[in-house]
């Protein structure tokens, strides 16, 4: 009875929302939106959706473009549309849709410019010849160094086919350093694409580095006097570049281990000398950031400057009392970050990073608040102009929807709740001391909440211990280890920086000691399937439309929210992956789990594992494939029985095409051949990496390129045009049994953050 009744309440509710009862509600949601607008504008809170548009903008040119856009289409448009403003001055709904339209289209203009001032050639296929150039920079390793080279000359290709720029690992065979002009061999390959559709596409960012081919150094190194003088720029890069590697000697020298490592990373950025288990450690504490010149170390850097020079101001009577000692210790500080990022490598995120610092502390000057919505989109907006690209990383993405999420909830993490007036010393200490540590918590959680979506999406994985982490090691690195850096810097041109770098080891070797606890943890890092672009566009729109406004309409953030988990909570796993250049596969077995299919690269492999939640090994699951295999290739039946071959010599092509269901190739196969999926060399040069779901029907086939549609990063398929000049050097095509050389880490976080 009681169940008819509250089914018969739920079926009045439902009766109620009747067409015209929603109608009569529209007034209301229209005063209700108007009002929400109207407040926003009073508390000047729509300039910051300007740099949202301009970032719409960059999207829609390097998702929806097909070849190259005309320049002059948007900013013409552009212009048009803003000399309507002020027209439009008594309307400032259509004023402000204007503008926004403005910020949009010069996005997409500065996402075109930007293309077209850093395109370079790229390396057509793979290519081993003898090099010359000017070493750039060079980052020291376990084993052997990684060089970024200038190339001045690559075999006998014509300067219209050179790669300007390559990265290289070598050997420790001699010693190096930057600004040398070296002669060697060296296997050369275009930068790869990404390992499975909608994975990480190293090729676009080797692009936008100006990276032309990657690969290795093979035989002897010889440094020969330069052709010419090195250009004022290089000269310039390489000596930076050798003060630094210098620096992360000492430092690793007077502490040790990797703990001197570590350090050295924090202090100079090079990240070389830090092994693998160092970094699994810390990304199962969710504290690798630390490591990465970002936002966190530019902050600091600038609040210990800042903090040094006004204090030492602050203990002049007469300066305290008549000069703005605040205003002065920003410009310092401002240099100070400056001359940080240069030290540093002028990384892209650390660039950004300091672009940020430099307008909060350009706030201070003008007598602004330092940390405020405005202040991040106007620093969004310089970051993107220069950088356009890099709003599609997990970078830019992460650091300011942090920032944007603190700032939305400042009022709240202070802790300021429980400082409460109290009779004695003690009582005040402990409400100080109980504030610092819920704000610290709660600052750590917003940051984590507004960066999940992001760092799920581009790497796969979830530390639950993460705040945990960050909150045990953060203030070790602000109170402890920054302030030491910065001391040991000062001290540095002096020779006294040997105990600073000791206290610094120190307090490192304390983080990396709560990071190994924490790594002991169970689940301490959890592999989650990878999901669609759709999903984070839903999640990245919900924590701008959360953050953004101070008035109710924050609230319409929750929709977008709701969609977006809804959709990352159902994933569309594959059943196949196939490699772009097809040396292997993965094939979803009757285990419900991917195994290994040929002989795909590791570092493929583990992408593809990472895309399905799965944090085996990857060599533990290519030495355990269960297909069966012989001198003409692999075969083995999926989840569905569907029978799957793989072929490496083209005597099986008779066979297999009329038994395999799929038949994967790095052979081009016959035109005879009638397998209901084939994916060849023909199909793989077109298409790239390709996943496959098996459903009742036909497959599903998803690609990392379409074929038609060009885009500046991808190399040509077409051989590259030789210079008629002797003794060229050509390469061979890849065998199945050859592994790519010098391949991006295992972690794009290494790059990226």
């Amino acid at each position: 009875m009681a169940r008819g009744e509250a089914g018969a309440r739920t079926a009045g509710r439902i009766a109620a929302l009747s067409p015209r009862r929603l109608a009569a509600w529209l007034p209301a949601l229209r005063h209700w939106f108007v009002a929400g607008v109207a407040l926003e504008a009073e508390r000047r809170r729509l300039f910051p959706w300007l740099a949202v548009a301009f970032g719409a903008g960059i999207l829609v040119y390097f998702s929806a473009t097909v070849g190259e856009p005309v320049l002059a289409a948007p900013l013409g448009s552009a212009a048009l549309l803003a000399a309507l403003v002020p027209v439009c001055a008594a309307r400032p709904v259509l004023r402000a849709l204007l503008l926004g339209l403005v910020a949009a289209l010069l996005g997409f203009a500065a996402g075109a410019w930007r293309v077209a001032t850093v395109a370079s050639p790229i390396l057509a296929r793979t290519t081993i010849a003898p090099l010359t150039g000017f070493i750039e920079s060079l980052d020291e390793r376990e084993e052997g160094a990684r060089l970024i080279i200038r190339v001045e000359s690559f075999g006998s290709l014509a300067a219209e086919a050179r790669p300007t720029r390559v990265r290289a690992s070598y050997k420790a065979s001699r010693p190096l350093k930057p600004g040398d002009f070296i002669a060697a061999n060296a296997r050369l390959l275009p930068p790869p694409e990404a390992a499975r559709p909608g994975g990480y596409d190293f090729g676009r960012d080797a692009f936008f580095r100006g990276l032309g081919a990657v690969g290795s150094l093979v035989g002897k190194i010889e440094v020969k006097p330069p052709p010419g003088p090195l250009p004022v720029r290089l000269r310039a890069a390489a000596a930076v570049d050798d003060a630094r590697n210098a620096l992360t000697r000492r430092i690793t020298d007077a502490i040790g281990g990797q703990a001197g490592a570590v350090a050295a990373a924090l202090v100079t950025g090079k990240r070389g000398l830090i092994d693998q288990q160092t970094n699994d450690v810390l990304r199962d504490a969710g504290i690798y950031h630390v490591v990465s010149i970002s936002g966190l170390h530019m902050v600091l850097a600038a609040g210990v400057v800042f903090w040094l020079v006004r204090a030492i101001l602050a203990a002049v009577p007469f300066l305290a009392l008549r000069a703005p000692i605040k205003k002065i210790a920003a410009a310092f500080a401002m240099v100070g970050v400056t001359a940080y990022c240069v030290f540093s490598g002028w990384d892209i995120a650390a660039e950004r990073a300091w672009i940020m610092t430099l307008v909060m502390l350009g706030a201070i000057l003008v007598d602004r608040p330092a940390l405020s919505m405005r202040n991040l989109a106007l620093a969004a907006l310089i970051a993107l102009a220069r950088e356009p690209e890099g709003l599609l990383g997990p970078s830019f993405q992460m650091s300011f929807g942090a920032v944007a999420g603190l700032i939305a909830c400042a009022g709240y993490l202070d802790g300021s709740g429980l400082r409460r007036e109290a009779d004695g010393r003690v009582a005040r200490a402990m409400a100080t001391v109980a504030a610092a540590v819920v704000g610290t918590l709660a600052t750590t959680l917003v940051a984590q909440i507004a960066t999940a979506p992001f760092s799920t999406y581009h790497f796969q994985a979830v530390q639950p211990f993460g705040l945990v982490g960050n909150a045990l090691t953060l203030p070790l690195v602000s109170l402890a280890v920054m302030p030491a850096a910065v001391l040991g810097i000062l001290a540095y041109p002096f020779a006294l920086d040997q105990p600073v770098w000791w206290l610094m080891g120190l307090a490192v070797q304390g983080m990396l000691a709560i990071s190994a606890w924490i790594s002991g943890f169970g689940h301490a890092s959890v592999m989650v399937p990878a999901f669609g672009a759709g999903a984070l566009a839903c999640l990245a729109a919900a924590l701008i439309v959360l953050a953004l406004p101070v008035s109710s309409l924050r609230w319409l953030g929750l929709l977008p929210a709701a969609i977006g988990v809804a959709l990352a909570a159902i994933p569309m796993r594959n059943d196949i992956y196939v490699d772009r250049e097809g040396a292997g596969a993965a094939v979803r077995d009757r285990s419900g789990r991917l195994a290994a299919l040929g002989r795909p690269p590791a570092f493929v492999m583990e992408q593809w594992l990472k895309a399905d939640g799965d944090s085996r090994q990857a060599t533990d699951v290519i030495a355990a494939s269960p297909a069966r295999c012989d001198r003409l290739g692999c075969t083995m039946e999926a989840q569905d029985g569907r029978r799957i071959a793989l072929l490496k010599d083209r005597r099986g092509f008779r066979e297999d095409c009329v038994r395999a269901d799929i038949l994967i190739s790095r052979l081009e196969a016959p035109t005879a051949c009638v397998a209901a999926v084939i994916v060849d060399r023909r199909f793989l040069r077109d298409h790239g990496a390709t996943a496959i779901r098996l459903t009742d029907g036909a497959p599903t086939l998803t690609t990392a390129r379409a074929p038609g549609i060009t885009k500046p990063w991808r190399p040509s398929t077409v051989a590259p045009r030789l210079a008629p000049t002797p003794d060229p050097v050509t390469a061979p095509e890849a065998t199945d049994d050859e592994t790519v050389p010098d391949t991006p880490s295992s972690s794009p976080a290494e790059r990226l953050q």
